[in-house]
C-alpha cells in the first residue's frame, strides 16, 4: 500500500491506496488527454485516496486562462482491475479564481440607475412607511414631521430620513467642504435656498442659483461666493473678490545681453 496525504487546495483527505492505483499513472493521463487533448494535460502533481479502493490522479492544466488549475483523473480498483470514474477540471492551490459573487443589490453604487433601468423595492424596504400608517408618539422628534400621503402608497419613514441626513450632511455641499470653509455667507442666510418641509428642513434645502449648486440639495451651513448677500462692487459673475493687481509697480529688468525693448524703456523711464 501507498501512504498518501492531503494536498491543500485540492484535497480533503488522505490515506492509503493499493500499489495498482498508485501505479495507474499512464492509465489516467491517457483518459485526461482523451478528454482534453494531450496538449492541455501536463505532469503527474500527484495522487489523492478518495475513498476505499478509489484514488485520483492530477495533473497540471496547460489550457490558457486556467493557470494553476488540474485535470483530476478519479480511479477505481474492483477485483484486481482498475478502471477510470471521472475526469475533470479542478483549481489547484495556485490556481487564479473568480471573485465571489455578490449580489446585485450589493454592488448598486449612486448613479447607477440610468434611462430604461427598472431598481425594484422590497416590501419590507426599512426606508419607506405605508403612506396611511399612523403618525408616531410625541416621543418621537420626528413625529410632527411625518409626511402625509397624500395619495403616495409609500413615504419616507423615519430610518429613511435620518439615512438621507447623513448621507447629504457628508456629500459635496456639506459645512466640511473647502468652499464651506471658504465662504463668507452661509445657505441657511442666502434668497436663494428654498426650504425643505419637515424635519429635514431644519438641516437642508435646495440651491435654486444657476451659478451655483443648483437643483441640489445644500446644508444650511454651506456656502459658496454666489450668496444673495453678495453685492456688484464685490465681484460678478465668474469673477473672484480681491484686490486689483497695479502693474506699475511691477520693476522690468532686460535679460543679459539684451536691449530694452522701446515699451519697456518707457515703462522704467515713468
Amino acid at each position: 500500500m501507498t501512504s498518501v496525504t492531503e494536498r491543500t487546495g485540492t484535497q480533503r483527505r488522505g490515506g492509503e491506496v493499493s500499489e495498482a492505483l498508485a501505479g495507474a499513472v499512464a492509465l489516467a493521463r491517457d483518459a485526461a488527454a482523451e478528454v482534453a487533448g494531450g496538449s492541455a494535460v501536463g505532469e503527474h502533481e500527484g495522487i489523492a485516496c478518495e475513498a476505499e479502493n478509489t484514488a485520483t490522479h492530477y495533473f497540471g492544466s496547460r489550457l490558457r486562462g486556467y493557470r494553476g488549475w488540474q485535470w483530476a483523473c478519479v480511479l477505481s480498483e474492483a477485483e484486481a482491475r482498475v478502471t477510470i470514474d471521472e475526469i475533470s477540471l479542478v483549481p489547484g492551490p495556485d490556481a487564479l479564481l473568480a471573485p465571489e459573487w455578490v449580489p446585485w443589490s450589493e454592488r448598486l453604487h449612486a448613479g447607477d440607475v440610468g434611462p430604461g433601468d427598472v431598481l425594484p423595492v422590497s416590501d419590507d424596504d426599512e426606508r419607506l412607511a405605508p403612506g396611511y400608517e399612523l403618525i408616531p408618539g410625541d416621543e418621537d422628534e420626528f413625529a410632527a414631521d411625518l409626511p402625509i400621503g397624500l395619495g403616495r402608497e409609500r413615504v419616507l419613514s423615519h430610518y429613511g430620513r435620518v439615512v438621507a441626513a447623513e448621507r447629504w450632511e457628508s456629500g459635496e455641499h456639506s459645512p466640511d467642504t473647502e468652499t464651506a470653509k471658504t465662504a463668507e455667507h452661509h445657505c441657511g442666510s442666502c434668497g436663494f435656498l428654498v426650504p425643505l418641509a419637515g424635519s429635514l428642513g431644519r438641516m437642508f434645502g435646495v440651491c435654486a442659483n444657476e451659478f451655483s449648486a443648483d437643483a441640489q440639495v445644500v446644508h444650511l451651513e454651506y456656502g459658496c461666493g454666489a450668496h444673495s448677500s453678495v453685492r456688484s462692487e464685490q465681484a460678478g459673475p465668474g469673477q473672484r473678490a480681491g484686490t486689483p493687481f497695479d502693474d506699475h509697480a511691477v520693476d522690468f529688468e532686460s535679460a543679459p545681453g539684451e536691449e530694452p525693448s522701446r515699451e519697456a524703456a518707457e515703462t522704467l523711464a515713468q
